[in-house]
């Protein structure tokens, strides 16, 4: 991601740059950094995560949200874009918007080499604090390999990995299964970014 300049803005300013920008921009306390669109392998793996979780949430209360959903986290002033989002039942809006989400339960991020320290510290911290959050994947585009976090009932996080191809991803926080294999489907990882 790249700092757009250096100077303050008030989150106003950030959604009125922002709803008349032809590029995606996140808002973090002040700060508007553009949001480097994603390669062919983000958007193959980000594109079968959204398709298998359209497939299981048939008839069920659950909506997905792919790249260019904003998403405000009130407690980091942050806005950002997820790579998925998922919300269960009702859709809970920021004041005053109808483009904005607050409420998500469980969230991906799809790991680049730019991106990958900041999608596992600061973001994931910021998540942690929307208060129905209850899982994160991160995914790395490069090799096999997955990371699930899920909140128990006494608010600890649960930690797992995955990077056999035959190992099934089962999410926590929404009735899903996916085989790794799934998600790497048509994934080169002789590609570089």
């Amino acid at each position: 991601m790249q700092l757009q300049e250096q100077r303050y803005y008030l989150s106003e300013e950030y959604l009125e740059i922002e709803v008349n920008s032809e590029e995606r921009h996140e808002y973090i306390d002040g700060q508007i950094i553009l949001k480097q669109s994603g390669n062919p392998n983000h958007n193959i793996v980000v594109g079968k995560l959204g398709a298998t979780l359209n497939l299981a949430f048939k008839q069920q209360p659950y909506q997905i949200f792919i790249l260019d959903q904003r998403l405000w986290i009130p407690q980091k002033r942050m806005y950002i874009y997820p790579d998925v989002m998922v919300i269960a039942d009702k859709l809970e809006f920021a004041e005053g918007r109808r483009d904005t989400l607050i409420n998500p339960v469980f969230i991906t991020e799809v790991l680049s080499k730019s991106t990958k320290s900041y999608d596992r510290d600061e973001k994931f911290a910021a998540y942690r604090t929307i208060p129905n959050f209850q899982e994160y994947v991160l995914i790395d585009q490069y090799k096999m390999h997955v990371e699930q976090y899920f909140k128990t009932d006494n608010n600890r996080w649960i930690f797992s990995e995955f990077e056999d191809g035959e190992e099934s991803l089962n999410l926590a926080s929404v009735p899903c299964q996916i085989l790794l294999t799934d998600i790497y489907d048509k994934v080169d990882f002789n590609v570089e970014e």
